[in-house]
C-alpha cells in the first residue's frame, strides 16, 4: 500500500513514511492510493475477533511496510492502557447503541488513535536513530491525548497549542499538569482555527520542518484516521449481526466521520448504510451536506468546545474523492477556499454527498435538553458532544440500528452536564487533577511567536 497527496505533488511513499511526514510536503493530505475492500465472508470472520485482533487485521491492510509481528505488538501495547477489556464497548441504551470511546488514559476518543501513534513514532525513531518535535493544535481533547501518548518518551518533544480560555477546565488541566520535560503547552490568544493555521504554516515552511523534524499528531496524520476506522468496524459487526447499521458522529474537524467514510468504503454500504454528521452551532459541515455551502463563519463558543471549529482540515480528503480522485482539481479548490473562505457545490454533487452522509445542526438549548431528557429516561449521562450525536441520530434515525459515538466522558465537561442533570461527581482520574501544579506559556496567536518558542525548546539531535 502506497500513499499519495490529495494535491498530487509528492512521490508515492509507504505507510511509515506517510506517518512520519504527517502533512504532505505539497500542503495536501496523505491518502492510500486505493481503499481496500473486504468480502462479506471476511467481515463475518472479523466479528469473532477481539478489538486488538481486529485492529491488527484492519491496520494490516494499510500498513504493508510494518511487519505483522511489530504491528501486533504496537496494538497490544497501545490498548493495554485502556480501562475496559473491549477497548471501545457498545451499550444499548434507550433504543440506540452508544459506542463508548472514552475508556483510554484521558477519557476521550482521541486516545484510540494517539496511544497507537505515540508508540509508532517511538518505534520508528528508535529504528532510525532520529528525533522528532511534534507540533499540534487542539480544541481540547487531541492535546491531552497526544501528550499522554508521548510524555517521557525519548527522542520526542511535543508542542501543543490550545485556545486560551476556550477549553474546559478539566481539558486544560489534563494538558498543563503534565510536567515531563519533553512536554510544552502553549495557550494562544485566539481560536482553535488560529492554532491550526499556525501549525499548517510551520509545516509548510519546509526548511523549518526539516530542521526540527516536525511530526504531526492532528488528524492530518493518516495514522489517526486509520486507528479510528477500527472502532467503526468493531461496533458495526457487533451490532449489525450481518445487516446494516448507521452511525451518528459529533464532528467539527471531519476527521472522525472521515474514518467512518473509510470504514464504509471498506465494508460496503450493505454494512454501513449511512453516516449522520452532527454539528453544534459551528455548522460549516452540516451546511455543506444540507445546502452545498462550505464557507467559514466566526467561531461561536459552545458547551461542546471540541467541535468549535470552522476550518475542517480533513474535509480536503473527502473533497479529493468528491472530485473523482483528481489532485489538480482538489488543489485548485483548496487554493480558492484559502482565498475566498468558501466553496459551493451544485445539486448533482450534493446528491452524491447525501449518498454518504445525512447532517443536522444541534443548538445549545437542544444539547442541554438532550442530556437532561436522556438521563431522566435512562439514567445514562451524556457528555455535550455525545448529546449532539444522540440528538441528530434520533432525529434522523431510519429502520436500522443507530450507533452514536460517545466521544468523551461526561466528567470532562462537568459544568455543562450539571446544568442538565444536577449533581454530578467526577471520576477519580479527573477529580485527582484538582490542585496539581501546571506549566503553560500564553502567547499571541502568531506564527512568529510560536516559531520562536519552538526554536528555543526544540530537540535538535537524537
Amino acid at each position: 500500500m502506497r500513499y499519495i497527496s490529495t494535491r498530487g505533488g509528492i512521490e508515492p511513499l509507504g505507510f511509515t513514511g506517510a506517518v512520519m511526514m504527517g502533512l504532505a510536503t505539497d500542503g495536501g493530505l496523505l491518502l492510500p492510493e486505493e481503499i481496500p475492500t473486504v468480502s462479506p465472508a471476511v467481515a463475518d470472520s472479523w466479528a469473532r475477533l477481539s478489538y486488538q485482533e481486529l485492529a491488527a487485521e484492519v491496520m494490516g491492510l494499510f500498513a504493508g511496510d510494518l511487519p505483522p509481528a511489530d504491528l501486533k505488538a504496537l496494538v497490544t501495547t497501545s490498548y493495554a492502557t485502556f480501562r475496559h477489556p473491549e477497548v471501545t464497548p457498545v451499550r444499548e441504551v434507550g433504543g440506540i447503541h452508544i459506542l463508548e470511546l472514552f475508556h483510554g488514559p484521558t477519557l476521550a476518543f482521541k486516545d484510540v488513535a494517539l496511544q497507537f501513534l505515540g508508540n509508532l513514532f517511538a518505534r520508528e525513531l528508535a529504528r532510525t536513530g532520529s528525533f522528532m518535535n511534534i507540533l499540534g493544535a487542539t480544541s481540547g481533547d487531541t492535546g491531552s491525548a497526544a501528550i499522554h501518548g508521548v510524555r517521557g518518551k525519548e527522542r520526542i518533544n511535543i508542542f501543543i497549542l490550545h485556545p486560551h480560555g476556550k477549553v474546559s477546565p478539566i481539558q486544560e488541566l489534563q494538558m498543563t499538569s503534565v510536567l515531563d520535560a519533553n512536554v510544552h503547552n502553549i495557550a494562544i490568544r485566539g481560536t482553535f482555527d488560529d492554532g491550526q493555521a499556525i501549525v499548517k504554516a510551520l509545516f509548510n515552511d519546509l526548511p523549518f520542518k526539516e530542521r526540527y523534524r516536525l511530526g504531526a499528531i492532528n488528524s492530518i496524520n493518516w495514522a489517526r484516521i486509520l486507528a479510528q476506522v477500527v472502532y467503526y468496524i468493531y461496533s458495526c459487526l457487533r451490532v449489525g449481526a450481518g445487516g446494516p447499521v448507521e452511525f451518528a458522529v459529533p464532528t467539527g474537524n471531519f476527521g472522525d466521520i472521515f474514518a467512518g467514510y473509510v470504514a464504509r468504503r471498506l465494508l460496503g454500504s450493505g454494512r454501513i448504510r449511512r453516516l449522520v454528521l452532527a454539528t453544534n452551532d459551528n455548522d460549516i459541515l452540516s451546511r455543506f451536506v444540507r445546502h452545498g455551502d462550505y464557507s467559514t463563519r466566526e467561531v461561536r463558543p459552545t458547551i461542546s468546545p471540541s467541535m468549535d471549529i470552522q476550518l475542517a482540515s480533513n474535509f480536503e480528503r473527502y473533497l479529493y474523492y468528491l472530485n473523482g480522485e483528481d489532485p489538480a482539481r482538489t488543489a485548485a479548490d483548496m487554493e480558492r477556499f484559502a482565498a475566498d473562505g468558501s466553496l459551493r457545490f451544485d445539486e448533482e454533487v450534493l446528491a452524491r454527498v447525501r449518498g454518504d452522509f445525512a447532517a443536522l445542526k444541534v443548538g445549545e438549548d437542544e444539547v442541554v435538553a438532550t442530556i437532561g431528557e436522556f438521563h431522566r429516561r435512562t439514567g445514562y449521562v451524556l457528555d455535550p458532544h455525545t448529546a449532539v450525536a444522540v440528538r441528530a441520530g434520533r432525529t434522523l434515525a431510519t429502520d436500522v440500528p443507530m450507533i452514536c459515538l460517545a466521544t468523551a466522558h461526561p466528567g470532562k465537561f462537568a459544568d455543562a452536564v450539571r446544568r442538565a442533570v444536577g449533581e454530578f461527581s467526577l471520576p477519580a482520574p479527573l477529580a485527582d487533577l484538582e490542585g496539581n501544579e501546571t506549566r503553560c506559556m500564553v502567547m499571541d496567536a502568531t506564527v512568529e511567536a510560536v516559531r520562536a518558542f519552538v526554536e528555543e525548546k526544540a530537540l535538535t539531535r537524537a
